[in-house]
């Protein structure tokens, strides 16, 4: 595969020395598993308790299979294998040795966790006979006790204690992490277990029966009763949330078969496309108003489909929406427990369920193209956008310093078509969902790529030009994410939209994307302030305090790692810039953008929720 020659030199230096094991060892089956699942990096950082698994890394790099990317913190480690996991689909794997390489994982785990990610974690142990004795960090229940940490943020949390154990607990690891609801899923592995040469005789599972799909179950009672409601439904409104992107160009022709109108959760936006005219704006954290207008006047049918109802996708749990002319549909009971006023609840595959809908609803046309949609010039798509937004006068405010609003429709437009989105957590954030809309009309040969019109990408459950997290919302997720998605997708550019704040925490990671040669634009949204915590505290009246920080040169800081660096001043500092050559170029770029911090966000539903909007 083309990806896997990434990092080959890398290991082509070291194989005159590596000595090859004389029998496989547990490591060797551990990543043989991965390698059978088509997992093609695994993120971490080495260190003496997990040191096995890295020589059997280096190992599989040598032949082609799975290769070790060295994150610069293993929390960003975490993050490189969950965006890794939304771009490709396959299983994020991230590693660390014992004791505090393990703790730092547990952040980027968490988020995996609440944002339904399947990722396998791996971490080390001193070997098994110094249990108890105080070895050099011990995080087994008699040290610091990392399963016991792990226990509330994975699917599946388990020690190896004999190197037998590994295949079974490695493939309930990988059953767990996959299936619905997915998320991570924890094996400790001490390192003389690891290191244990495996019998010839030893019975292994069939890592790659994982991949065979499960035939699609769906409820098709109740697929049949929510047909019946939308024949007699006039306007339904259809709410998109993360879970749908395998089925997007199916909900698209539900929406028109019903003469309904869409809107989209702030992780389900990156999904459709913003300027389509049935298209009535995100609900939720970052949103706008039209789509809460619309729940409010009383729909006679929404249809939720692949959303937990968790703070930011709901509007604060907002009764317009939670409320008895719901149908919630999904493939995890787990959400589907989380809308207990519904009127209807459908359990099944998302996108069998909405291939039911059309044969039912229109049989003779169940073979149509979907993506045959209404046409809306461009130019009148963009002022339909707008009209949506809460400032359409910011978006072409050429004052100094920028508007976040001008910053973000310059992206949208002037960003080759194909760019992948992430926003970190915060302004970033709100900034992205509620002002983001990429054009989709048009067409651009993609760099080392071939030439792929818009809308023509094969759709796939993580194929999302707009990625943010929910609910456990770590600052600086975006920054490793982003090269976890470079990694997967090498023909996609990835646009990283963080805040000063978030970079000052986990921006070294942008160097794993230069040694790799990845093609970055990390944008630092740059107010001298923890811009969240500053409006938030302005807006509930509270005292100002804590939410400065220093004034800093991040150019300057790029400048000094060896990758290039512009400070954007002005609208036309950001005008002058080519975008294309930038998302071109062999490695990371970085924009340090001067906002104007006196621009407050789309917060309102964060502040209604804490209980402190005035």
């Amino acid at each position: 595969m083309e990806s896997n020659t990434a990092l080959a030199p890398f290991y082509a230096a070291a194989h005159d020395v590596a000595r090859e094991p004389a029998a496989r060892d547990a490591a060797d089956l551990l990543v043989e598993a991965l390698e059978a699942l088509g997992v093609e990096y695994v993120f971490g950082v080495p260190g003496g308790a997990i040191e096995p698994l890295y020589n059997a890394l280096a190992r599989s790099g040598r032949r082609g299979g799975p290769q070790a990317v060295v994150a610069r913190n293993e929390q960003g480690a975490a993050y490189m294998a969950d965006g890794y996991a939304r771009e490709t689909g396959k299983i994020g794997v991230c590693i660390a040795t014992s004791g505090p390489g393990a703790t730092n994982l547990i952040t980027g785990v968490a988020c995996a966790y609440d944002n339904n990610v399947p990722m396998l974690v791996i971490t080390g142990q001193p070997p098994i006979k110094n249990f108890g004795k105080g070895a050099l960090q011990e995080s087994s229940c008699t040290g610091i006790n990392t399963m016991a940490m792990f226990r509330p943020c994975t699917r599946y949390n388990s020690l190896v204690s004999h190197a037998e154990q590994l295949p079974i607990k490695l493939f309930n690891a990988l059953m767990h992490a996959q299936r619905a609801p997915s998320g991570p899923s924890h094996l400790s592995i001490p390192v003389d277990i690891l290191r244990q040469p495996l019998p010839d005789d030893l019975e292994t599972p069939d890592f790659s029966g994982l991949l065979r799909r499960a035939p699609a179950l769906v409820d098709l009672p109740a697929v049949r009763q929510l047909a019946r409601l939308l024949f007699s439904a006039r306007a339904p409104v259809w709410l998109i949330g993360d879970g749908c992107g395998e089925a997007a160009n199916e909900l698209m022709q539900l929406v028109q078969l019903t003469d309904g109108h869409f809107i989209a959760t702030p992780d389900g936006k990156g999904f459709i496309n913003p300027r389509h005219p049935r298209f009535r704006g995100v609900f939720g954290f970052g949103g706008h108003s039209s789509a809460a207008e619309l729940l409010s006047s009383e729909p006679d049918l929404v249809i939720a489909l692949g959303t937990g109802f968790g703070e930011f996708n709901s509007g604060g749990w907002s009764t317009n929406l939670l409320n008895s002319r719901l149908v919630h549909v999904d493939d995890s009971d787990e959400n589907l427990m989380r809308s207990p006023t519904a009127r209807l609840h459908v359990r099944g595959h998302i996108k069998s369920v909405c291939e039911q809908l059309i044969t039912l609803l229109a049989p003779s046309n169940s073979g149509q193209d979907a993506t045959v949609l209404p046409f809306l010039h461009p130019q009148k798509a963009a002022r339909a956008y707008e009209a949506m937004v809460d400032s359409p006068a910011a978006i072409h405010n050429d004052s100094a310093p920028v508007k976040p609003q001008r910053l973000l429709a310059t992206l949208g437009e002037r960003c080759p078509p194909q760019t992948r989105f992430v926003a970190d957590a915060g302004n970033s954030a709100a900034w992205a969902v509620h002002y983001l809309a990429p054009h989709d009309q048009r067409s651009a040969r993609m760099p080392g790529g071939p030439y792929l019109p818009a809308g023509q990408e094969r759709r796939t459950r993580p194929s999302s030009w707009l990625r943010v997290t929910m609910d456990f919302a770590p600052m600086g997720w975006a920054i490793g994410s982003a090269v976890g998605i470079a990694m997967a997708n090498r023909r996609c550019p990835v646009v990283c939209l963080t805040g000063d704040g978030s970079y000052l925490m986990n921006g070294q990671e942008i160097t794993v994307a230069a040694e790799l040669g990845l093609p970055v634009l990390y944008v630092v949204l740059n107010d001298g302030a923890l811009g969240m915590v500053k409006h938030g505290q302005r807006l509930a009246g509270a005292e100002p305090i804590g939410f400065e920080l220093p004034k800093v040169d991040f150019a300057m800081m790029a400048a000094a790692m060896g990758i290039p660096g512009h400070v954007i001043r002005s609208p036309a500092d950001l005008d002058a810039l080519d975008f294309n050559a930038i998302l071109s170029r062999g490695g990371p770029t970085l924009l340090d953008v001067r906002i104007d911090g006196e621009e407050v966000p789309p917060m309102n539903l964060r502040m209604k929720t804490l209980g402190t909007a005035k």
